[in-house]
């Protein structure tokens, strides 16, 4: 064999197993990713926690006072004229590692009052619940805002 053919075997040789070591790491760390998706994954939840408990305690008849002392204070109310509603809002998302962040349950629980001031209904939402809303990004001009500093100063001349 001459000594082109051995160093041409030695590169051939040293190549496949460079080869072969790559190949191997890369199934090595393939196997723990598919194995450990979770680590990219962490779920919370988002706002109030509605226990059971406490929703089972909610009568109609029952008083705000006692609504804000079994539930806690309303994330957000609404009022139309007499009646009164108190919102508690309970979201479940998975976030990724890349930031993104995927709603997978949410319970709104919404507990309507007559005008005395007593529990008239409770009433529990759920994500099929909720309606996809256009948000307008349109804007109705006003005097003054839409000059640029330069044509406020012309238009004082």
């Amino acid at each position: 064999m001459s000594v082109c053919g051995e160093v041409n075997s030695m590169v051939t040789d040293s190549a496949r197993r460079r080869t072969l070591k790559l190949v191997a790491a890369l199934g090595l760390l393939l196997s723990l990713a598919a194995c450990s998706t979770d680590a990219f994954v962490a779920q919370r939840t988002e706002g109030y926690v509605i226990p059971d408990s406490a929703l089972q305690q909610i009568r109609p008849g029952q008083s705000v006072d006692l609504v804000v002392t079994v539930l806690g204070s309303p994330q957000t109310t609404n009022t139309f004229g007499e009646n009164t509603a108190f919102y508690y809002v309970e979201n479940k998302v998975e976030r990724t590692a890349f930031g993104l962040r995927l709603p997978k349950e949410r319970r709104v629980l919404a507990v309507y009052f007559d005008k005395d001031k007593r529990v008239e209904s409770k009433v529990l939402y759920g994500l099929e619940d909720g309606k996809i809303v256009d948000i307008n990004t349109h804007r109705t001009p006003s005097y003054g805002q839409d000059r640029t500093f330069v044509q406020s100063i012309l238009a004082s001349f």
